[in-house]
C-alpha cells in the first residue's frame, strides 16, 4: 500500500502546467486581498491611533544605519492644532490647491503626469494629491512604477473612505518627509528653525512647503536659487488655500 507522501506526490506529478498555472494564480491572488484587507484594517485602527512609524521611515531607518550611523530618523508627533496655519496653507497651495474638496485624487493631474512620463519614456511625475501621497509614505516603498501608482491609488480610497480630510492631513503633517532622516512638522521646524511647528511663520511654512517634493535635495542646497524664487510664489498663494473643515 502506497504512503500518503507517495500519493500526494504522484497526484501531484499529474497535474497539467495550466492546473499549476491556476493554483499559482489562486495563491496570488489570496495573497493580493489578504494585503489589501491588512491595508483597510491598519487605516481603520489608525482613525484612532497614530501611526508609529511609516514604510518611508523604516526604510530610512535601515539606510542611516548603513549609510549614515551619524543619524537617525527624527520625529514627534503633534495634535493637528499644535500645527501653525501657515505651514497647513502652504502645503495645500503648493501640493494640492483643491485637497478640502477633492476625494483624494486628481483625474486631470493624474492624466498630466501620464503625458509626461510618455513624452520622457520614463516615470518623471505622478501626479499625486496629499492623500496620494500619504497612502505611498505609509505602507509603499520610493520605487516608481504603475504597479506601484496603483496600489497606491486603492489605498488612497481607503484613507478617504475612513478618515475625514482633518485627520488625513494631520497624519500627513506627522508623517512626510523633510530632509535626511526628518520626518514630520515638528522635527522639521526643530530641525531647520530651531522652533516649534505651532510657531512656524508664514515665509518659513512656504519655504518647508517647497522642499517637500526633494527634501534630501533642498537640506543639501538650501541657498538654492529655485527653493527662494518658489517660497516667495507659495508664499503669495498661501492666503487663498482652503483648509480642511
Amino acid at each position: 500500500m502506497a504512503s500518503p507522501t507517495t500519493t500526494r506526490a504522484k497526484s501531484a506529478a499529474r497535474l497539467g502546467p495550466a492546473r499549476w498555472i491556476a493554483y499559482g494564480v489562486a495563491v496570488l491572488g489570496i495573497a493580493l486581498i489578504a494585503t489589501q484587507l491588512f491595508y483597510f484594517v491598519q487605516i481603520g485602527i489608525w482613525t484612532v491611533v497614530n501611526p508609529s512609524s511609516t514604510a518611508f521611515m523604516r526604510s530610512d531607518a535601515w539606510r542611516l544605519k548603513a549609510e549614515r550611523p551619524d543619524l537617525s530618523v527624527q520625529r514627534t508627533w503633534v495634535p493637528y492644532d499644535q500645527i501653525s496655519r501657515n505651514l497647513k496653507r502652504a502645503i495645500i497651495a503648493s501640493e494640492d490647491a483643491n485637497f478640502a474638496s477633492n476625494n483624494g485624487y486628481e483625474t486631470d493631474a493624474i492624466l498630466q503626469a501620464w503625458e509626461k512620463n510618455k513624452a520622457r519614456g520614463r516615470i518623471v511625475a505622478g501626479g499625486s494629491t496629499i492623500s496620494q501621497q500619504l497612502a505611498r509614505n505609509l505602507f509603499l516603498s520610493r520605487e516608481k512604477s504603475y504597479i506601484r501608482k496603483a496600489q497606491e491609488l486603492v489605498i488612497t480610497a481607503m484613507l478617504e473612505f475612513w478618515m475625514d480630510k482633518e485627520r488625513i492631513f494631520e497624519i500627513y503633517l506627522n508623517s512626510v518627509e523633510w530632509g535626511n532622516g526628518v520626518y514630520g512638522a515638528e522635527a522639521a521646524a526643530h530641525y531647520y528653525y530651531r522652533s516649534s511647528a505651532a510657531k512656524l511663520t508664514a515665509w518659513q511654512s512656504a519655504r518647508l512647503a517647497v522642499m517637500l517634493p526633494r527634501p534630501r535635495y533642498f537640506d543639501e542646497h538650501r541657498n538654492s536659487a529655485y527653493l527662494a524664487q518658489r517660497t516667495g510664489v507659495i508664499a503669495r498663494r498661501m492666503g487663498a488655500a482652503e483648509l480642511p473643515p
